[in-house]
C-alpha cells in the first residue's frame, strides 16, 4: 500500500535524526509538546465532541465513551504525564555491563532505540500523547493507527505535537499518525517489515487477537484484564470492602479494573452481604457461584463468566476453600495482567506473591494502580502481559534494545 510506505518510509528516516538527538533537545521538545497541549485544549475539546457525538449516534456503550471523552482536567493530566517523561532519565546511551576480555578488548552492552514502533489502539485519545512522549523520549519514530472513534482527537493531537517538534528542529515525521482507519490499513500495518521495527497493539480481546493472527512484524502484546480480588480468610474486613469497591468502581473501562472477587469460605458469610450493599452504591451486578447464590441474592454465574473482562459494572464471584484454590482459580481464568491478595496472613501473602502468574500481583492494595504513573515511569504505553523483555507497564528501559559497543587496540581473532 502506498499511503502506508510512504509513512513507513518517512518514520525510519526520522528514526536515524531521533537516535542521534540529544537528552535536552527531547526534553526541550517535550516541554513545548505539553505546553500547546494545554493552549490548545480548545482545540482538542472541540474535536473530541464531535467523535462523542458519532460514538454516541453509532450506538457505543457509555463505558467507552467515558474512554473517549476528553475535558480540560483530563488534558491536563495528558500534558502532565508528557512533562513527567521530560522529566525521566534518558535509558539511551545508558552502558548496561561493560567488561574488559582477557585480550583486551572493552566489551560494553548499551541502550538503543528500538526504531520504528507501530501502535494499534482503540478508543483512548491519551494514548496518541502518551506514546509519542514515550517514543520521542526513547529516541524512537511512532506510527499511530488509532480506532474511528477517536480519530478527529487522534489527528487534532498529533498536529500539535507535530508542529512543537518542528518548531524544535526535529523531524515532524518522529510522530505520525494514520487517519485512515479502515482493517486493511491496519492489517497493512501489522505487515510492513520494511519500516515497523515492534507493534503493540493496545485494545480489547479482539484487536489483540487480530494482531496475533496478522501480523509480520515483531509483537509486544498488551493484554486484557481480566483482574480478581482474593479475600482471604484472615483480613481486615473494611480494608477489603474498600479495596474492592475502588478496584470495582473507580473507573469501570480500564484494563486494571477488578472482575472477579474470590471470596474464603470461612469469612464468606459475613463478607458478601457488606460487599453487596457497597457495591450496590454503583448498581453492580454480582454473577455468583452457587455457594454465593445461597448467600446473597445474586445472578447465577457461568463459567464463561469467570474468563470474561466486563468493563462494566459486572463482577463474577466465587467462593473458594483457601489460598490453594484461589491461586488455581486466577492462574486458570487470568489473563496476566493484575491480581491481589487481601490478607492478614504473612505466608498467605507470600504464597500469592509467588503462585500467581500475572505481570502485577498485590498484597492488601488495589488493582487499579497497575499504570506507569503510579509506578513512577510517567506516562506508559501500554502494560504487557506477555513474558519477554517487556513486563507490566511499559516505560522508557521497555522500549529500548541494545548494542555491543567494543573498543580495541588493534585486536585480531587467531
Amino acid at each position: 500500500m502506498e499511503y502506508l510506505n510512504k509513512i513507513g518510509a518517512a518514520a525510519k528516516k526520522a528514526s536515524y535524526e531521533l537516535s542521534a538527538l540529544s537528552t535536552d533537545k527531547k526534553n526541550e521538545a517535550l516541554r513545548l509538546i505539553a505546553e500547546e497541549l494545554i493552549k490548545q485544549a480548545d482545540y482538542i475539546i472541540e474535536e473530541n465532541k464531535k467523535d462523542l457525538e458519532a460514538a454516541s449516534a453509532a450506538g457505543v456503550k457509555s463505558n467507552m465513551l467515558d474512554r473517549l471523552m476528553l475535558d480540560e482536567k483530563r488534558i491536563a493530566g495528558i500534558a502532565e504525564g508528557v512533562k513527567q517523561v521530560a522529566a525521566l532519565s534518558d535509558p539511551i546511551g545508558e552502558v548496561i555491563h561493560a567488561e574488559k576480555r582477557p585480550n583486551g578488548l572493552l566489551v560494553a552492552k548499551t541502550r538503543v532505540p528500538l526504531g520504528v514502533i507501530a501502535i494499534i489502539y482503540e478508543a483512548r485519545p491519551n494514548v496518541t500523547a502518551d506514546a509519542a512522549a514515550l517514543t520521542l523520549k526513547s529516541g524512537n519514530a511512532v506510527i499511530l493507527r488509532g480506532g474511528k472513534e477517536a480519530i478527529r482527537s487522534n489527528i487534532a493531537l498529533g498536529n500539535i505535537m507535530r508542529q512543537a517538534l518542528k518548531s524544535c528542529g526535529i523531524d515532524e515525521n518522529a510522530v505520525q499518525v494514520i487517519d485512515d482507519t479502515s482493517r486493511e490499513t491496519s492489517t497493512a500495518l501489522m505487515q510492513l517489515t520494511d519500516y515497523v521495527d515492534v507493534l503493540i497493539p493496545r485494545g480489547g480481546a479482539g484487536l489483540i487477537r487480530s494482531v496475533v493472527e496478522n501480523a509480520k512484524v515483531p509483537v509486544i502484546e498488551t493484554g486484557t484484564g481480566n483482574c480478581h480480588i482474593y479475600v482471604d480468610g484472615e483480613c481486615d474486613i473494611d480494608m477489603a470492602l474498600d479495596i474492592l469497591y475502588n478496584a470495582k468502581t473507580q473507573r469501570t473501562s480500564v484494563c486494571n479494573a477488578a472482575e472477579s472477587l474470590l471470596v474464603h469460605k470461612d469469612v464468606a458469610e459475613l463478607f458478601l452481604p457488606l460487599a453487596q450493599k457497597r457495591l450496590d452504591e454503583k448498581n453492580v451486578e454480582i454473577r455468583g457461584c452457587e455457594i454465593t447464590q445461597k448467600i446473597i441474592e445474586c445472578t447465577p454465574a457461568t463459567e464463561e463468566d469467570y474468563y470474561t473482562e466486563f468493563l462494566d459494572y459486572i463482577i463474577s464471584c466465587k467462593v473458594v476453600s483457601g489460598i490453594e484454590e484461589a491461586v488455581a482459580h486466577i492462574n486458570e481464568h487470568n489473563t496476566g495482567h493484575s491480581e491481589a491478595i487481601v490478607t492478614n496472613n504473612y505466608a498467605n501473602s507470600q504464597k500469592f506473591l509467588r503462585e500467581v502468574d500475572a505481570a502485577a500481583v498485590y498484597v492488601n492494595a488495589s488493582t487499579r494502580f497497575t499504570d506507569g504513573f503510579e509506578f513512577g515511569l510517567g506516562a506508559e504505553i501500554g502494560i504487557s502481559t506477555q513474558k519477554m523483555h517487556a513486563r507490566g507497564p511499559m516505560g522508557l528501559n521497555e522500549l529500548t534494545s541494545v548494542k555491543f559497543c567494543i573498543y580495541g587496540e588493534g585486536q585480531i581473532r587467531k
